[in-house]
């Protein structure tokens, strides 16, 4: 099947693809999902402990944070691999983007206790921020700070532990990290459609202490854009992954099959359609490895088009490959018990963060014309 192709000369990548296959005999991806569910979108502790433990969640946290230290290579291997598995956990949000959030903020004690507490898999740091929407404000209240606003699409809500909130002052913005048991803050939740939950946070005159300040910018966009830079990488590569194994069960699928006395795979209309799907998982494998080169050496504007290409590319793929895929599937593919539906589910969840392929593609040739340079989704 098409798969992320990087140089691997110690064999680190090998090594993740082979503990995320051992991870998914333990904790398999579609019973997860649906457990999920019954627990209304809270996240497994037992498969958190467990990610943890195999170092996934720290994994892009620097080493003098306790860290693994590793690079966007070896998360973009994970991420596929997690994707193909449908190990359905808020790696993007709780790991790739806090760890790169708190791995940037300004050494101090509040980095160090959510550094260690992620990488033990104590800590839950979500990042509680879409852009576009009204900042939540602070203003200084004796010795602490007032919080107030809204943020909305939080993921992973219930589990957190904290929250890593972006808020704005009169000299800018800042970074700041928030208890979830918080007084004054109020959590409301909808479910999502691949099990999960998304939950809206009010604050109202939250008082939160002065030494919870992580880093300060002038805008959101310095603050993020890195953050966001390697979680798009990160989610690109998790749906490419869902494309690739939503192929391979269809292919099985379909061998399998037998109508009119031949198995459905050998009829020429089916090949024709299983073609344009490996084509488009290829592809997609392609653009993530070519975003994943762009970024060894910088983050420039031409990194970061390739990113937006990735996304954007990645996420069409597994929504078309899995849309098709349950079609092919018949009407078992509409049902529950049948694999290939969570792989949809998934997909569709993941396209919306950080920005829908269409919205990608907007962004892409804006910045490619100097228009808009600078300009985020979430």
């Amino acid at each position: 099947m098409p798969e992320l192709m990087l140089d691997d000369p110690d064999g680190t990548l090998v090594m993740l693809r082979d503990s995320v296959a051992g991870f998914a005999e333990r904790f398999p991806g579609a019973n997860a999902m649906r457990e999920k569910r019954g627990r209304g979108g809270a996240t497994d502790p037992l498969i958190w402990s467990a990610m943890a433990e195999a170092g996934w969640i720290g994994l892009l946290l620097p080493e003098e944070c306790g860290g693994a230290g590793l690079g966007l290579r070896e998360q973009a291997v994970l991420s596929e691999a997690l994707g193909r598995a449908l190990v359905a956990e808020p790696i993007g949000s709780a790991s790739v983007f806090a760890a790169t959030l708190i791995g940037g903020a300004t050494p101090g004690a509040e980095r160090s206790r959510l550094a260690a507490g992620i990488v033990s898999g104590d800590v839950v740091a979500v990042p509680a921020w879409i852009s576009g929407a009204k900042p939540l404000v602070v203003h200084a209240v004796s010795d602490s700070l007032a919080l107030s606003g809204e943020a909305r699409f939080v993921d992973a809500a219930r589990v957190a532990t904290d929250f890593l909130v972006v808020a704005q002052d009169a000299q800018g913005v800042m970074l700041l990290s928030v208890s979830a048991d918080l007084d004054d803050m109020t959590m409301s939740e909808r479910a999502g459609i691949d099990g999960g939950a998304i939950a809206t946070l009010s604050f109202s005159d939250c008082k939160v202490p002065t030494d919870r300040v992580l880093s300060r910018a002038n805008s959101s966009e310095d603050l993020l854009r890195q953050a966001i830079l390697h979680t798009r990488l990160a989610l690109a590569a998790e749906l490419s992954g869902l494309a690739s194994k939503a192929l391979e069960l269809t292919i099985a699928y379909t061998s399998d099959r037998v109508q009119f006395g031949k198995p459905i795979a050998s009829f020429q209309a089916i090949q024709h359609r299983l073609v344009d799907m490996w084509i488009e998982a290829d592809l997609a494998a392609a653009a993530v490895g070519n975003a994943v080169e762009a970024l060894q050496s910088d983050d420039s504007e031409a990194a970061q088009l390739a990113v937006l290409a990735a996304k954007a590319r990645a996420g069409d793929a597994a929504f078309s490959i899995c849309r098709r895929a349950v079609h092919l599937h018949g009407a078992m593919g509409y049902t529950d018990e049948c694999d290939v539906g969570l792989y949809l589910k998934r997909a569709i969840n993941l396209n919306a963060m950080l920005g829908q392929p269409e919205q990608l593609r907007l962004e892409f040739v804006e910045r490619e014309s100097g228009v808009g340079r600078g300009r985020t989704y979430g």
